[in-house]
């Protein structure tokens, strides 16, 4: 496997009465059975397309001229969208770039994923647009945010080229009529399907991930290759895989333990956006009828030092999970004599990755001390095959979380009432 899950952190054999028992978790694994037929019904009858992308290449085949054009004609390519139409794309982007400076060979990528006026300004404002081009992702063609980021873009780019705009322009969206097919049509944009049958949140290893990893030179085969990896396990093993033992781990210290807020923690910078697309994830497709437990990013070693102290000493309702890979012997390494003469002989002829591996282990072990239960998953590096694993875990592992919470996980009915008012107020704004 491209990962290790250690799960005996949240069990009772380590943790004492704070973790559980094979009483607490038996119940809910041989409810999982259903989960784990459905999961392979569904895979064979091809009736969930997110199952049938880690096995696919014909996909790639033609999104491959698209990215290279992109990458030999553009200084900048601006990619709109929010939510899971942009998470996926940074998450994957940032295994080549960490926002420092222009990735080597490829255009650098600006997601602009919100609509605060003086941020998208401002960001807008350090492209040159003669040398720039756009992803515009939206699965819906209807989605506000991005509809406005778009035509309040187009008119700098017709600015900067004239009438041949369309053609830096590529659309990602679900076939049909739509506003946003419409104005990329008018343009004269060329639009990509957005496949109707898989959910934004669940899009990441379809060409809304892979046309943007692909532009920063991620080796696209190979994330589909972990996520195929991990998929095919899960299907082999049932609730033995990783996937399904931890979701019943979540599932069973929420009902059993009250554990109704889950951490997510990397001890990797490039891991920072992973954080933040699983916390969509996993509250978009759980948090529903009541049920559901709260997702939290933190970010080691960072975060630490602002958030470990509520979760030693706050109240006993989270779950840890810990993300971390080999950093031993990594890094530069602190001068023996500087750190010496400073009376810090701890640090002398230590490498950065040394400390992050000493500190990683620190958190795990005091929160462990503190009863706090506390998955670890270990990566013996972070590369584009372990990535696709990651991903294609999480999205099983909330999957069969659904099925034990007895909720839908691929719709959102609560999203739609805010969409419905924010309209009808901007509507009674122009009358006003």
């Amino acid at each position: 496997m491209l990962y290790e899950q250690d799960l005996s952190g949240c069990l009772a054999r380590r943790l004492g009465a704070h973790g559980l028992t094979d009483d607490d978790l038996l119940p809910e694994i041989l409810h999982l059975e259903g989960g784990i037929t459905a999961l392979r019904a569904q895979h064979e009858r091809k009736s969930l397309p997110l199952l049938a992308l880690p096995g696919r290449s014909d996909d790639l085949a033609p999104l491959a001229p698209l990215a290279e054009e992109f990458r030999s004609r553009f200084d900048h390519v601006v990619v709109l969208g929010t939510g899971g139409s942009s998470l996926g794309g940074q998450t994957l982007v940032a295994l080549k770039d960490l926002g420092i400076g222009k990735p080597q060979g490829a255009p650098k990528l600006i997601f602009l994923d919100n609509i605060d006026p003086e941020a998208f300004a401002a960001l807008s404002a350090t492209v040159d647009w003669r040398r720039a081009g756009l992803i515009v992702i939206s699965k819906s063609g209807t989605t506000a945010e991005t509809l406005t980021q778009l035509l309040t873009l187009l008119p700098k780019l017709k600015v900067a080229q004239g009438a041949a705009h369309g053609r830096h322009v590529v659309v990602i969206t679900e076939p049909g009529d739509n506003p946003m097919r419409r104005i990329a049509a008018t343009i004269g944009a060329r639009i990509l399907d957005h496949d109707p049958g898989i959910g934004g949140r669940y899009s990441v290893l379809s060409l809304v991930g892979l046309l943007p990893a692909l532009i920063a030179g991620v080796d696209v085969a190979e994330v589909r290759r972990g996520a195929l990896e991990v998929l095919d396990d899960t299907l082999t093993r049932g609730t033995a895989s990783a996937p399904a033992q931890g979701a019943v781990t979540a599932i069973t210290l929420a009902r059993k333990r009250g554990a109704s807020v889950t951490v997510i923690m990397p001890y990797l910078d490039r891991l920072a956006q992973f954080g933040l697309w699983y916390r969509q994830l996993w509250a978009e497709s759980l948090g529903k009828g009541g049920k559901g437990t709260t997702p939290i990013r933190a970010m080691g070693t960072v975060d630490q030092h602002s958030q470990l102290q509520l979760y030693l000493g706050g109240p006993r309702d989270k779950t840890f999970t810990l993300i971390e890979t080999a950093t031993v012997g990594t890094g530069d390494a602190v001068p023996e004599a500087s750190a010496r003469a400073a009376g810090i002989d701890y640090l002398a002829g230590r490498r950065m990755g040394d400390l992050l591996a000493a500190e990683a282990r620190a958190t795990a072990d005091t929160l462990l001390k503190g009863g706090r239960p506390t998955r670890v998953i270990r990566l013996a590096k972070l590369n584009a095959a372990s990535m696709g694993a990651l991903l294609m875990h999480f999205m099983l592992e909330t999957i069969l979380a659904a099925h034990l919470l007895g909720v839908d996980p691929f719709d959102q009915p609560a999203v739609e009432e805010g969409k419905i008012l924010a309209r009808r107020y901007l509507a009674e704004m122009t009358r006003s």
